[in-house]
């Protein structure tokens, strides 16, 4: 099992940037593809970016294209969201999870607490 923490939410203005951090406490992150979801108030959780293990593979909802970028260290356990370009319908509370699988975008297994993104226009 392991357990995950985001950070690096906010208050930014539309055009903003922001860099959410998804780190694994109690085991190493390497061996699990991991992915960022969102939730915005009174709508479904949506699949936003997830990557492989290696980091060979990468895939992004159509609304993020272009505008976020996820990547991920292993030596430091840790995966980012960089968020540029932002605009107020990217407000949510975002979300990073883990699982063996890359594609169970669907299904992850393992899922941190949050972390708030609020875009202001």
């Amino acid at each position: 099992q392991v357990q995950l923490m985001e950070s690096g939410g906010g208050l930014v203005q539309a055009g903003g940037s922001l860099r959410l951090s998804c780190a694994a406490s109690t085991r190493t992150l390497s061996i699990y593809a991991v992915g960022w979801f969102r939730q915005a108030p009174g709508k479904e959780r949506e699949f936003v970016s997830a990557i492989s293990q290696t980091g060979g593979r990468t895939s992004y909802a159509d609304s993020v294209k272009g505008r976020f970028t996820i990547s991920r260290d292993n030596a430091k356990n840790t995966v980012y969201l960089q968020m540029n370009s932002l605009k107020p319908e990217d407000t949510a509370v975002y979300f990073c999870a883990a699982d063996w699988r890359y594609d169970a975008f669907d299904d992850y297994e393992y899922w941190g607490q949050g972390t708030q993104v609020t875009v202001s226009s």
